[in-house]
């Protein structure tokens, strides 16, 4: 089956979050079980772009309002990521570094999405599925049945996966006339609460939609940011399919960002060599149970109560355990880390922005992940930390709640609590402390255990396959 995967992201080529990690894995899985799977994106000015090889396979025009644009397609040669990836540039909107956070955000993807359907339609053969990832392509499903000028394309299946129905992609209705010529008696399904909503619209107009865990997919019914009861109206054709990792890029025994290689037999040598290095970088006390922080310092992963909780937690643990944050964002939560970590100078420490290799160092050498997310539809880090034998400790929510199981139920391997506040993570430290100290058969036999768990794509691809097969 050909499927064609169309995103904003995709890992290493451009990545902001998750949904790169997933883009970037996914393919690749769904071929090694005889799949044809493909990657569309758009062509950002990125190091990857710049460094591998690219043939012309495709140029074109359409139009978006009273603007006509010129796009092409390019490929690249050598499929070094496991599957092909095909780039779509146009200039003026897509050929820039970043990925997100410029003022025509909805002009540049809706550029790119009337691209991509208008490549497609100009094939000799209809691929087996267009899989739509987010809001960015989420007008993909709609364009194919009822835009005039694809509507040949509407027998294809589509599928539309929410990561992180936060982000809606929602425009005014005075900028409907950027959209291609389509049947106005189904303007309906691109309205919702009076704007033109992409990611409401592939809900209503993908024949499947997935999310990226069943807890997660319970909890949209409940809270979705405004789309509540079209979640619970559409759960007859929604389905949650938890994430996967790559296991060949996140392997301890061969990861070439770390300090020591480790496996399960010698994850108490390697971690302890890797934790050496990180505690020796950022002044840390290496005897003490180190707890990392690895992400973007926003309000869905509840950093605005990180500092307090930092703060809390030495005060009332007495400095038993070190913190390490790894992450950026919002500038007001980066300084108040900033001021703790001058505060607790030899406790706490931080860096702030994007490292993938320090990243790696910190999966291998912490002993804990703090993960207190408001909002984690998945959530990876906490399948890289249990690959590394790092022990999350995980606010019961989304994908959170799906992957780790606290050790106080029968064969636990992590540390869960309900609330996002600072009492519950301060408590959770005190548990990680008792653990590390007093615990010590039991912390050695988790971090083996946990290892051994299987989060890879493997599973989750052949369960996206079956999806596929029963809308042919």
């Amino acid at each position: 089956m050909e499927i064609i995967h169309v995103s904003a992201e995709c890992y290493p080529v451009a990545k902001a979050g998750g949904l790169g990690d997933v883009v970037g894995a996914l393919p690749k899985y769904q071929n090694e079980h005889g799949q044809q799977s493909k990657v569309v994106m758009p062509m950002y000015r990125t190091k990857f772009l710049f460094s591998n090889e690219w043939e012309l396979v495709h140029e074109g025009q359409q139009q978006m309002g009273q603007h006509a644009f010129n796009y092409a397609v390019i490929k690249e040669k050598n499929n070094t990521l496991g599957f092909e990836l095909y780039l779509v540039d146009i200039n003026g909107l897509l050929d820039r570094e970043k990925i997100y956070g410029y003022d025509d955000d909805t002009e540049r993807f809706l550029a790119f999405q009337i691209a991509v359907c208008d490549w497609i339609s100009k094939w000799l053969h209809k691929p087996g599925v267009i899989h739509c990832h987010d809001y960015h392509t989420g007008l993909i499903p709609f364009f194919i049945k009822y835009a005039f000028a694809f509507r040949h394309l509407a027998s294809v299946p589509t599928v539309f996966t929410i990561h992180n129905a936060q982000y809606q992609g929602q425009f005014g209705w005075e900028k409907f006339y950027l959209l291609p010529p389509y049947d106005t008696a189904q303007w309906g399904l691109l309205d919702w609460d009076h704007a033109i909503n992409p990611l409401a619209c592939a809900i209503k107009c993908a024949w499947k939609v997935t999310t990226v865990s069943p807890s997660y997919l319970d909890e949209l019914r409940q809270s979705a940011n405004g789309i509540e009861n079209l979640m619970q109206y559409e759960r007859g054709k929604s389905v949650g399919i938890l994430n996967g990792i790559d296991a060949d890029v996140w392997d301890p025994s061969k990861d070439s960002m770390i300090v020591k290689n480790y496996d399960d037999h010698m994850v108490k040598e390697g971690k302890r060599k890797n934790k050496k290095e990180l505690a020796g970088h950022f002044g840390l006390d290496p005897d003490k149970p180190l707890i990392a922080f690895i992400g973007r310092l926003v309000g869905e992963k509840a950093a605005d109560i990180l500092p307090d909780a930092i703060r809390n937690s030495i005060y009332q643990h007495h400095g038993n355990a070190n913190f390490l944050v790894l992450g950026s964002g919002d500038a007001q939560v980066e300084n108040r880390l900033d001021e703790v970590k001058h505060q607790f100078n030899g406790y706490v420490n931080t860096y702030m922005g994007y490292n993938e290799s320090l990243s790696h160092l910190m999966y291998a050498g912490a002993d804990f992940l703090l993960m207190p997310s408001r909002v984690e539809p998945c959530g990876l880090n906490q399948m890289y930390a249990l690959r590394y034998g790092t022990i999350p400790m995980v606010r019961s929510t989304g994908g959170l709640k799906d992957t780790v199981k606290d050790f106080g139920d029968w064969q636990g391997y992590g540390i869960r609590f309900n609330n996002a506040d600072v009492n519950d993570i301060t408590y959770s430290v005190g548990r990680a402390i008792d653990l590390y100290h007093n615990k010590k058969d039991l912390y050695n036999w988790m971090r083996t255990y946990m290892m051994h768990l299987d989060n890879s794509w493997d599973a989750s691809a052949k369960d996206y396959i079956q999806l596929y097969q029963s809308l042919q």
